[in-house]
């Protein structure tokens, strides 16, 4: 399985768009590891579950300028979505492109806060399919949220990992990333570098989702 390629026609903006070659027909397992613990909105490094890396973010640093483009790649620096921050958004908008974004190039998928006002969790937004789309729930600084489809269905979730051998939680710079059979990996991976945008350490809604634990 090539997990790192992307089949653009799925994510069209004139058609459905949310399987792409990535999928499996299994539960699929990622380890995701900052790649520096000095700051929010590092880089990352994405595992599966044979210790094969599959997807990576360069560091991207404090500035604010880097952090309002990211661009997820494959091993070999290619790039498979790029999520970019709108301004101005009330709603902390997120928009992703399929792989590296031009002008003029209409994002595939945004994301959203459900609410201005309060804590809330995350709107998905499928522009391929406006009757598609997901919500996150949770708390992405405890690492402890999940992706929830259209029937309330978990599709993603992450969660803190442990160490096999000794039963240990980990840092919260190494956590799990789970999929569901059919959701695709970098897709979830681009929905990762914006849940560590909006939500920081803070997480989402400030109350971890308990209900799917």
């Amino acid at each position: 399985m090539k997990v790192s390629s992307i089949d653009d026609s799925e994510f069209s903006c004139n058609g459905i768009g949310s399987i792409p070659t990535t999928t499996t027909t299994t539960d699929t397992h990622f380890t995701v590891m900052k790649t520096s613990l000095f700051f929010a909105g590092d880089g990352f490094t994405v595992y599966d579950c044979k210790g094969k890396l599959v997807f990576r973010v360069d560091s991207y640093g404090p500035d604010a300028r880097y952090r309002d483009e990211l661009v997820l790649m494959d091993p070999h620096g290619h790039c498979l979505f790029t999520v970019r921050r709108k301004r101005p958004s009330l709603h902390q908008r997120w928009e992703g492109y399929l792989r590296e974004r031009i002008n003029g190039q209409k994002p595939v998928f945004g994301v959203r806060r459900s609410s201005i006002i309060g804590p809330s969790s995350l709107t998905v937004d499928m522009y391929g399919n406006p009757g598609k789309e997901y919500q996150i729930e949770g708390s992405f600084g405890q690492r402890l949220c999940t992706v929830l489809n259209v029937k309330k269905e978990a599709v993603a979730k992450i969660r803190r990992k442990v160490d096999a051998s000794t039963n240990v939680v980990l840092g919260k710079d190494v956590f799990s990333l789970s999929l569901k059979p059919g959701f695709d990996g970098a897709f979830a991976m681009a929905l990762v570098l914006i849940l560590d945008q909006i939500s920081g350490d803070d997480g989402i809604g400030g109350e971890p989702d308990r209900t799917l634990v």
